[in-house]
């Protein structure tokens, strides 16, 4: 039997609170291994419509489910959020989970962190803010009182006075070797938006991670538009999703969604067709799916486009597809 994970994505950009809850309920209830949160400040575009506070949404979560995973995907310890109040929201939740929470970080959007004023730094900056944001959240998930004064942050005395027993796992979005190579040895897991084996091959081979002998888990994403009319699904994923186009050099620097709307006017639907599956066709979802498996990925996260989409797509579609990924998997 295969150990690779299926995960559903609460997609805070195009939901509410209570609905994002009540998904989460519906998930774990059709077999979805864990589950990932966006953490947006913004949605991407304004006809995706939403963007509640991913803290709050995963409370609630924790509380609502049971038994599957919960992930951040991801939060940014850098500018709208300082790394001690990641480190004592990250140890509380992962209490209110019963251990089924794991921190994934990234280096940010433009888009979500510039609501603070304090500028976007260049990536190789934001990557330097990051390795040292880790280190404070590891500091302070000791338990022991932390003084820190470093290039980015100064944390004059701190200390998390609730910690779960079992430590917060925590994974880091990458994107290349330079990445790799800072961010790996501070890191538990790998996250990546593409599949690629290289990747997951670089930074097996890294050494010096922080929990010797456990293996890393690799977790990737992927958005889907499935729904019975084709058409309605292009024309959703493009209505919706067609940032995802851009790419990552340009998805983290734009910083509004009209930013976004205009980078992307040129962008077809059918242009969108091709990079994301649309329809009824299950086994087309899967072999867009299948190059993560292939590729080294051990939790794979769908994407459903469409706030709207989400009751309808967990009833018809959830346990039908996740049986048809598993069989093929295996």
């Amino acid at each position: 039997m295969s150990d690779i994970r299926f995960g559903y994505t609460l997609m805070t950009e195009q939901a509410g609170p209570k609905d994002l809850v009540r998904y989460a309920v519906a998930a774990e209830e059709r077999g979805f291994d864990f589950e990932v949160s966006s953490d947006h400040y913004f949605p991407w575009l304004a006809a995706q419509g939403h963007s509640p506070y991913a803290w709050s949404v995963l409370g609630a979560v924790a509380h609502a489910t049971e038994r599957v995973g919960l992930m951040t995907y991801v939060t940014c310890p850098t500018m709208r959020y300082h790394p001690a109040v990641v480190a004592q929201k990250a140890a509380t939740l992962q209490l209110l989970a019963d251990g089924r929470f794991t921190l994934g970080v990234g280096s940010g959007e433009n888009l979500n962190e510039h609501v603070v004023g304090r500028g976007w730094p260049t990536v190789q900056t934001r990557q330097a803010m990051l390795a040292e944001a880790i280190d404070i959240i590891r500091q302070l998930h000791t338990g022991e009182l932390v003084e820190h004064q470093g290039e980015y942050y100064d944390v004059p005395s701190a200390r998390i006075w609730d910690l779960p027993d079992e430590g917060v796992d925590l994974a880091v979005a990458v994107g290349g070797e330079e990445a790799i190579s800072t961010l790996a040895p501070l890191a538990d897991h790998m996250i990546a938006t593409e599949p690629s084996a290289d990747l997951i091959q670089t930074w097996n081979g890294t050494k010096g991670a922080p929990q010797v002998g456990r293996k890393a888990r690799a977790v990737g994403q992927i958005p889907i538009s499935w729904d019975p009319d084709e058409k309605a699904a292009v024309a959703r994923a493009h209505d919706q999703f067609r940032w995802f186009a851009g790419g990552w050099a340009v998805n983290a620097d734009l910083p509004t969604t009209a930013g976004f709307a205009g980078a992307t006017q040129f962008v077809r639907p059918e242009d969108v067709a091709e990079q994301i599956p649309c329809g009824p066709d299950l086994d087309a979802i899967v072999e867009a799916v299948r190059p993560y498996w292939e590729a080294g990925f051990t939790d794979i996260a769908l994407v459903q486009i469409g706030g709207e989409t989400q009751d309808r797509f967990l009833e018809e579609c959830a346990e039908p597809l996740l049986e048809r990924l598993r069989s093929a998997a295996g």
